[in-house]
């Protein structure tokens, strides 16, 4: 099996990532800033604590008789008070920032499902539905975790490392200029590991994306892969998809892992070089032994936060890696808006042509070439044609889906691009052979598009789908709950289902793809007589196999290779002995 395209990329614009990040912070600034504040305070108290420590040590160091007891202990007591009262603001900034985290994660997920509905058609073609929900759920998840803890972690420890700056330079210069020689080698080997992990962290996101499309796709297929016995080969693509997925968590991690204890080594060599010259000072009197029991624990305050600074980055590239996967999406380009004097498509008839229309998913290929259709107000039109032929193409270009490459589609006179397009898609009613439901009751499923539908308007498009008796066989009728996907009704009940729903629609023209490909051949001529009953005087499209159920249409389309070879009715296409004849032979022989 070939490799997954997880190659480890270089992330495009970590600064652009990390900018639109700051601005969903943006609503709570005025939190941030007390969380500020409140950080700036604890740090004050946690530098302090070092200084305490050293008078206590130096006053219980001034020989016997000497020591002043009171002093030691009232010093104890300042730095404990110190130490507590630092821990309890560490703990408030700590909740108060995952609050905001989750508001903002809550945010940026809803404005990627806004985004998603917005979306062509097209974008759901070309990407996984995996690799979209990796991206909602798990990326999403890691730049709310980073927010939660980075920020307020680097608020910290600069301010850590500046006021531990100051405090050192106070107590002795040369143990000052001693520690700054040791720091520019730690921030020099964060700003290496810098370029080697973000684009680890991108390559193992990307193949968390790739692992869950997968999965989802063998989930929505998993009957088939049972009835083909399928399991073995589906558990091997598997093994070579999680291998590379947990291959590029490693890598990642490899990197990452080695940050923390390469730098704690290095704070260790620097404050072996403090001990040692602390101690030449002490022996020529420059230095007492509480300033240089002061200097070590802010030596250790100093390093510590250089050391948790490389640790937070660990963190945020990851974050950005996942922070530029959410944006691409959200910077994917939306449905081109309606013309600025798009008009509203109103008391449609439902007199559709479509006047030499070409058009192809990508441009190096043209599926349909010259499309002509004419379909009167009222009428049934069946599109028929061999596999690849563009019959759901054509659809896809009425319900404007998509737009074509040239020519144009009219709709009682109107070219569909200069209308409104919610107004083209909401001129027709759609059921389609791949259904779907929703987990919900069985009435809000058949009145899914119509909004405030009384319970007689549902169960007379339940009746007239052919689906009521079935309903009220189930223990709860109309208010049973469907399971996700609709897992605990056939096929062919879920089929009704979404014939029913289109029926309730009430919409002036129909598309049916393949919509009775589920039910038997007794029901599905039952479903035929009550639609055209139904959808008298509305103009329905119906794209078939089976040609036996599209004999009654007033015009056919026979479509080959993107063109219409033939045009008529059944009988004017079956005395014509031609491409028509031979599919609708090759069915019954």
């Amino acid at each position: 099996m070939a490799k997954r395209d997880t190659v480890m990329r270089k992330p495009k614009d970590t600064r652009g990532a990390l900018r639109r990040l700051l601005r969903y912070l943006g609503p709570w600034k005025y939190v941030i800033a007390g969380v500020i504040l409140l950080s700036f305070v604890s740090n004050l108290l946690n530098l302090w604590g070092p200084s305490l420590a050293g008078n206590a040590i130096r006053e219980a160091a001034a020989g016997a008789g000497k020591v002043n007891f009171d002093a030691v202990w009232h010093n104890a007591r300042l730095m404990l008070l110190c130490y507590v009262g630092s821990a309890l603001l560490g703990f408030g900034i700590s909740l108060i920032m995952t609050v905001v985290s989750k508001r903002m994660a809550r945010q940026m997920r809803q404005d990627v499902f806004d985004k998603l509905m917005r979306l062509p058609v097209g974008y759901f073609d070309r990407h996984q539905a995996g690799d979209i929900i990796s991206r909602v759920s798990y990326d999403i998840d890691v730049i709310s975790t980073s927010m939660a803890t980075d920020i307020v972690q680097i608020l910290s420890s600069v301010i850590t490392v500046v006021g531990s700056l100051v405090m050192m330079v106070s107590i002795s210069l040369p143990l000052s200029v001693l520690t700054l020689v040791t720091a520019p080698v730690a921030i020099g080997y964060t700003v290496f590991m810098r370029k080697k992990t973000q684009p680890r962290y991108a390559r193992r996101s990307k193949s968390y994306g790739v692992m869950n499309g997968f999965v989802e796709e063998m989930l929505s297929g998993q009957k088939t892969i049972l009835a083909y016995a399928y399991e073995n080969r589906v558990d091997d693509r598997f093994d070579g998809i999680n291998t590379e997925a947990a291959e590029a968590f490693s890598d990642a991690e490899h990197y990452g892992v080695t940050i923390g204890p390469t730098m704690t080594a290095i704070n260790n060599l620097g404050l072996s070089l403090i001990g040692l010259l602390g101690g030449v000072l002490y022996m020529n009197g420059r230095i007492d032994l509480g300033r240089i029991s002061s200097f070590v624990l802010y030596s250790r305050k100093f390093a510590g936060p250089i050391n948790a600074i490389a640790e937070v980055f660990n963190e945020l590239f990851s974050a950005l890696a996942a922070a530029e996967r959410v944006f691409t999406l959200l910077d994917e380009q939306e449905e081109i808006a309606d013309a600025p004097q798009a008009r509203l498509l109103e008391n449609v008839q439902g007199d559709v042509a479509v006047e030499h229309v070409a058009f192809g998913y990508d441009p190096e290929k043209t599926i349909l070439h010259d499309l002509n259709l004419q379909a009167p107000a009222g009428k049934l039109i069946a599109i028929v044609g061999p596999t690849g032929a563009g019959k759901t193409t054509i659809i896809n270009l009425l319900m404007r889906f998509y737009d074509p490459d040239s020519g144009v589609i009219r709709v009682d006179g109107q070219e569909i691009r200069t209308a409104v397009r919610t107004s083209v898609r909401g001129a027709y009613a759609m059921v389609l052979q791949d259904t779907w439901v929703f987990h919900g009751t069985i009435f809000d499923n058949i009145a899914y598009g119509r909004e405030n539908a009384t319970m007689e308007e549902v169960v007379a498009a339940a009746k007239a789908a052919r689906i009521h008796p079935f309903i009220m066989r189930l223990p709860q009728g109309y208010n049973t709950i469907i399971s996700e996907d609709g897992g605990n009704i056939s096929k062919g009940q879920k089929q009704l289902l979404t014939i029913a729903r289109a029926m309730l629609y009430d919409a002036p023209m129909l598309i049916l793809d393949e919509a009775t490909s589920n039910v038997d051949t007794a029901t599905e001529r039952e479903i035929q007589k009550a639609m055209r009953e139904l959808m008298k005087d509305k103009t329905c499209f119906v794209i078939a196999h089976r040609l036996s159920t599209i004999e009654h249409a007033d015009q056919i389309l026979v479509l080959r290779d993107g063109d219409v070879v033939e045009q008529g009715t059944h009988r004017q296409l079956m005395d014509q002995k031609g491409f028509y004849h031979q599919l609708y032979a090759a069915q019954f022989e």
